[in-house]
């Protein structure tokens, strides 16, 4: 992407790649998040979930790794989704740009396994010139413009609780924004996401639905973060524990 200056002297984003957006070691994420025009196969994500387009993927790649268990099988569908959807907007988000995500302007391409591949999106977004510049406000749009209804969606076609769904997309803004993370909190606590999980309201008022999702806890003399619902992985052959993060004690040895 061509960097061009703003008025304020601000470096913002002109027309060509969004590539440029994703630096470092998250430049993978141009890879999952581009331009409608420049993703083979993209399909819209309205017509996807409408026309039986989920429903089939589901059962490719249950009957590509073995999976019987509808809900696991959709659970785990959906943690590639929420990886490819919130890791790129919240890292370009860290980087003063907003992502357009509403689901009526996105698409969706899919891997032959029937797992989602990459994303497209309508147009490049936003110079967000720094404000709002909190996770909770960061979401915000995120959740009510595209979340809400991929997590409505899993429950009807997929069969999972949207507890379950929400705690899924949970882990990876967690990640993003912890990974992208500046400055250590001024309260010096270690974990910058935290208010994402420990406010029970988004700014806006409405009931924030990851507050929950995951928490720090002691494990000897080792704090690690867990889940509060298990993603159902165990129930799907070769699928390996998400170790401690899980939230069944029984399997985070597994």
């Amino acid at each position: 992407m061509t960097a061009t200056a703003n008025h304020d002297g601000k470096t913002g984003f002109g027309p060509s790649s969004l590539k440029t957006v994703f630096a470092g070691e998250h430049a993978w994420c141009g890879e999952k998040m581009m331009l409608s025009s420049e993703l083979e196969g993209a399909v819209p994500i309205s017509d996807f979930f409408g026309s039986g387009g989920f429903s089939a993927a589901l059962d490719t790649y249950a009957a590509t790794h073995g999976g019987t268990d509808r809900r696991a099988v959709a659970s785990m569908w959906s943690l590639y989704y929420f990886s490819i959807l919130t890791i790129p907007y919240i890292v370009a988000r860290r980087a003063d740009h907003v992502l357009p995500v509403a689901t009526e302007n996105m698409t969706i391409a899919l891997a032959e396994d029937g797992l989602p591949r990459a994303m497209g999106l309508a147009a490049e977004g936003d110079w967000s010139e720094g404000k709002d510049a909190d996770l909770l406000s960061f979401v915000t749009p995120l959740i009510s413009q595209h979340l809400a209804e991929i997590v409505a969606q899993l429950k009807a076609q997929g069969g999972i609780a949207p507890k379950l769904a929400w705690n899924n997309a949970a882990v990876y803004i967690d990640y993003a924004f912890n990974a992208t993370e500046r400055e250590r909190p001024a309260d010096g606590d270690a974990w910058a996401s935290r208010s994402l999980f420990a406010e029970p309201h988004l700014p806006d008022g409405s009931t924030n639905p990851f507050h929950g999702c995951l928490r720090h806890e002691l494990d000897g003399e080792e704090t690690v973060c867990r889940r509060k619902i298990c993603c159902l992985r165990y129930l799907l052959p070769g699928v390996p524990s998400c170790g401690n993060l899980c939230a069944l004690p029984a399997q985070r040895k597994q």
